[in-house]
């Protein structure tokens, strides 16, 4: 890894380490989205299916219970949320450390595409967010989708809360990011994918996916 990207995990190790035994059973009822969007990605036997910033393994372990006959695959840069992504999900998954916007799939998995390519609440804590969405279009293969749920905007959130919310979520290095959506949109257009965005719960998440047309 460059610096930046060392540094990025070595931060992300020092915020989440003694967070990991109690991770999941805190973010349960706020990281609205993510279920839906696991359930939505209905892979056919065999397909693919790879998290960018898997943490803890929770969603994976999920897809591998909605979704069993697919081939699951993780990455994330924080060994410490790996280590118990290896605990969560035994052998259900490949899981590799890396960077979401640098990595190569074929020397971490054996692969260069997938048939589905998600990731949850993680572009919110990755510097270059905009490298790792650009990474996730790029190992989507001929026909695969893209789904991505993330903080939105909050728009449609009173003022005062959405201060406050996001105050809190900086205190975690997460930041919501304001131009997903059309970053999202400009992306998928590009490479030829039929896409949606959706804000969820006034602007307190948003939910994009994108089909690839060939």
């Amino acid at each position: 890894m460059t610096d930046i990207p060392a540094r990025h995990a070595e931060h992300m190790d020092r915020i989440y380490r003694w967070q990991v035994p109690i991770y999941d059973l805190t973010r349960k009822y706020y990281l609205i989205g993510r279920d839906a969007l696991i359930a939505e990605l209905d892979p056919a036997p065999g397909a693919a299916v790879l998290e960018i910033g898997c943490g803890t393994g929770r969603n994976l372990a999920h897809a591998a219970r909605l979704h069993p006959q697919a081939v699951l695959f993780g990455l994330d840069i924080s060994r410490e949320m790996l280590a118990r992504a290896s605990e969560t999900l035994r052998a259900n998954a490949v899981l590799a450390v890396a960077d979401a916007g640098d990595f190569d799939p074929a020397a971490l998995f054996g692969r260069r595409t997938f048939d589905r390519v998600f990731v949850s609440y993680a572009l919110s804590m990755i510097p270059d967010w905009r490298a790792a969405l650009r990474r996730a279009f790029d190992v989507a293969a001929p026909g695969a989708r893209v789904a991505i749920v993330d903080f939105g905007p909050m728009a449609g959130m009173p003022g005062p809360m959405r201060w406050a919310l996001r105050r809190w979520l900086r205190a975690f290095s997460v930041e919501p990011r304001r131009e997903f959506a059309d970053a999202f949109a400009g992306m998928a257009t590009q490479r030829g994918f039929r896409h949606r965005v959706d804000m969820l719960a006034g602007g307190y998440a948003v939910y994009a996916r994108a089909i690839a047309t060939s």
